[in-house]
């Protein structure tokens, strides 16, 4: 541990220690500029035929671009960005999700929004390949909001969300704060049925599943931005709860075997405070600060019963994270950017679970664990854009970490890895663009697979595992862009990726299954991504998007030493989506259309489960009768979908023993109507 903690404070402290002494934030290019570093910008009015709503509906908007809100569960702060900037700087908060902020920004308040492809001088890409920076008025704006939700079923129930909000904006002085509250349920609860077949094919069982579930969530956000200290300083902070109750019945209609009942309680709470501050030390340099605080805690109970037998799964937990971020960013001319800093981070997660079969106490491996992490990483990268047409981005990470665990077993393990990176932008044409990105990735370790869990209504426990290696992907891409028609993008990409230390299912010591490193494995992936403008077509402001990609993906089985895909891995997805705006958006409608019904295979020591789903299917149609009202229907899963899997169960381990039965199970939610009711004051 103090070798870790020696390396990560000099990481930090290497870096941050010039900005100190001299170091500016991201400068978004001028209009007139930003053709010349290859910069798309889009002005309010390029979306005024839609009369976007908020941040979130323009970024919707913007042709060839996808939202990515990043990932709040990667532990620090860098590998949890999304991609988009607010007026140049990432939002300084993880447990608030990107697309909550930028909902929360109303389109009046945006100037406009840069749409930065492959990286650019002084754009701060966050480690992606496209990003949009939403550049905001520095007039006086003052909102208040109000939002009346609710998810109506066909028998009756109602799952309303309400919500409300307000902020003031000018310059760079702001303060804001929401609320919302939701009651509902999910896809946990609908009917269906559960049949199992001998090897030859012959049903054996039949029984009814009856799912139910509700859950409810508060959540209160609020931030406050000043000048402080000649720099920018904003201060966060948001505060949740969340509880769920699901159960299953089993309800044997044939065949042998007694009725099954299960029960899962669960009730969570979440806290975040986060400080960034910012300033410009030079026209050129620049420094911010970050620090953040997240904590949460989580108590679940999972109880099965069939006739006089019963089990009990419980489980307590605590989680918490603290962030220390430096960055110094100098741009010596509109050709040269460059970026160096650290971070420091600590994380932990204290878990007590416990097993009972008819009142008896059953050992689980690592069923008490306190697993604590300190890492820090080092970072630099350069951005060289010799002519208009090329962008060069190089840079190198150091992450150091160190991952001990405490409790049922006592062990720590430190990792050093360099994260290299390179990326290639060439627009030899207008409307053309290549990127070529090489990059080493490094994984992160899933605290929640050091200590035991439990898929209780298939009468599933899985032990923990200590001894747990991150994954490591070089990764090789290759995309092509046309832009045509105005709107219309055209988008092709290849990866291939090769993976050290693949994630997988292993066999544990007591019999239990649980998450392993299992070799080495590969994966390829090709997509393609159009946005068709339909005004050529003879159906003006309408525009049709689609995808379809393909993944290929090898690892050698753990158990029976054959090559096959990755747990989970989807081969083919695709999705079409279609939105048309009337009368200069007063009136809107469109669907969603997730196409594919393959979602890969699950491998387990003695199983292996094949998920199934239908495609998902969701119209809308929208009204503004004013300026300042929105009222929205979605007709969702409006096919009735059919969802679940077919399990293969094994006599006992697949590599060796036959399989005993198959099992299939069917259900369906039913459609529902969304309302959406948004009052702006």
């Amino acid at each position: 541990m103090t070798k870790t903690i020696w390396l990560a404070g000099a990481a930090l402290s290497v870096m941050a220690f010039p900005a100190l002494a001299q170091t500016t934030p991201v400068q978004s290019p001028t209009p007139e500029s930003a053709a010349q570093q290859g910069v798309l910008v889009f002005e309010p009015a390029f979306f005024a035929d839609s009369r976007p709503d908020t941040a979130l509906d323009m970024i919707a908007r913007l042709p060839g671009f996808g939202l990515n809100t990043g990932n709040s569960g990667t532990r620090g702060f860098a590998g949890a960005a999304g991609n988009v900037l607010i007026d140049g700087d990432r939002p300084s908060s993880k447990s608030d999700s990107l697309d909550q902020v930028l909902r929360r920004i109303s389109a009046d308040s945006v100037e406009r929004i840069e749409l930065i492809r492959g990286g650019a001088p002084g754009i701060d890409m966050q480690g992606q390949s496209v990003v949009a920076n939403v550049v905001l008025r520095r007039t006086v704006t003052v909102e208040r909001v109000l939002e009346f939700n609710t998810y109506m079923y066909p028998d009756g129930y109602l799952g309303p969300i309400l919500a409300g909000q307000y902020s003031r904006r000018e310059g760079d002085n702001s303060i804001e704060g929401s609320i919302s509250a939701t009651t509902d349920r999910t896809d946990g609860t609908g009917d269906g049925f559960r049949r199992r077949y001998d090897p030859s094919g012959a049903l054996i069982q039949d029984a009814d599943l009856v799912l139910w579930d509700r859950f409810r969530n508060v959540r209160a956000t609020g931030a406050v931005q000043r000048p402080f200290a000649g720099g920018k300083l904003r201060v966060n902070g948001l505060l949740g709860w969340f509880g769920s109750n699901r159960s299953q019945d089993v309800l044997i209609r044939s065949g042998p075997g007694i009725d099954n009942f299960t029960d899962e309680e669960s009730d969570s709470v979440n806290g975040e405070f986060g400080v960034n501050w910012t300033r410009d030390l030079s026209p050129r340099l620049g420094l911010e600060l970050v620090g953040l605080q997240r904590y949460g805690a989580e108590d679940y109970v999972g109880v099965s019963a069939s006739g006089p037998n019963s089990s009990t799964f419980s489980a307590d937990a605590s989680r918490g994270e603290s962030i220390g971020r430096a960055v110094l960013r100098f741009r010596p001319n509109d050709r040269w950017a460059f970026e160096g800093g650290g971070e420091i981070a600590y994380n932990f997660l204290d878990s007590a679970t416990a097993f009972e079969e008819n009142g008896v106490a059953i050992p689980l491996p690592s069923s008490s664990v306190k697993v604590e992490e300190l890492r820090g990483e080092a970072f630099g990268q350069a951005t060289w854009r010799p002519s208009p047409k090329l962008t060069i981005e190089a840079g190198l990470r150091v992450e150091v970490s160190e991952i001990s665990q405490s409790g049922d077993s006592d062990q720590s393990k430190s990792f050093v890895y360099p994260k290299p990176r390179f990326q290639l932008t060439w627009t030899p044409w207008t409307g053309h663009q290549f990127r070529f990105r090489a990059e080493r990735q490094v994984g992160q370790l899933d605290f929640g697979d050091f200590v035991a869990s439990a898929d209780i209504d298939i009468g599933q426990v899985e032990g923990g595992n200590p001894d747990l290696e991150p994954d490591k992907t070089t990764l090789l891409e290759a995309v092509y862009e046309r832009r045509f028609w105005g709107e219309g993008v055209f988008e092709v990409s290849m990866q291939h990726g090769e993976v050290e230390d693949v994630i997988d299912i292993i066999p544990l010591v007591g019999g239990f299954d649980g998450v392993g490193n299992v070799g080495d494995g590969s994966f390829d992936q090709f997509q393609i991504r159009l946005t068709l403008p339909m005004d050529k077509l003879g159906v003006p402001n309408a525009r049709l998007q689609a995808r379809g990609s393909w993944v290929d993906t090898e690892v050698v089985d753990p158990l029976t030493g054959e090559s096959r895909r990755f747990q989970g891995n989807q081969a083919f997805g695709c999705g079409i989506n279609f939105n048309h705006d009337l009368q200069g958006g007063k009136y809107s409608y469109g669907f969603d259309h997730g196409c594919n019904v393959d979602k890969g295979r699950l491998f387990r020591v003695r199983e292996v489960r094949a998920l199934y789903f239908e495609p998902f299917v969701t119209l809308y149609g929208q009204w503004k009768p004013s300026s300042d009202t929105t009222i929205r229907l979605d007709v969702g899963n409006a096919t009735d979908r059919e969802s679940g899997y077919d399990r293969d169960i094994y006599a006992g381990p697949r590599d060796v023993a036959p399989v005993a039965f198959r099992e299939v199970r069917r259900t369906k939610m039913s459609p529902w109507l969304f309302l959406q009711i948004r009052k702006t004051f």
